[in-house]
C-alpha cells in the first residue's frame, strides 16, 4: 500500500478536523436560559465557505479511504 495516500487521509483529516472546529455553533447559551432557537438564518460568507470546504474534505477523505482499502486487498 503506498504511504503517500496515507500521509494525504492523515493531512485531509486534520484539516478536517481544524474545518469543523472553526465552525460556530447554531444555539451558543441561549438555549440552557431558554432562549427561543427557532430563528431562521441563512449562511452568509465565511461560515458558508467553511460549509463548503468540509463537505469537500469529508468527500476527499471518503474517496481516499476507498482507495486506500482497495489497494490494501
Amino acid at each position: 500500500m503506498p504511504s503517500y495516500l496515507i500521509i494525504a487521509q492523515i493531512l485531509v483529516a486534520i484539516a478536517l478536523i481544524g474545518v469543523i472546529l472553526l465552525q460556530v455553533r447554531g444555539g451558543g447559551l441561549g438555549g440552557i436560559f431558554g432562549q427561543p432557537d427557532s430563528v431562521y438564518r441563512t449562511r452568509r460568507g465565511v461560515e458558508k465557505s467553511l460549509l463548503q470546504l468540509t463537505i469537500a474534505l469529508v468527500v476527499l477523505f471518503i474517496v481516499i479511504s476507498i482507495w486506500v482499502v482497495r489497494l490494501a486487498s
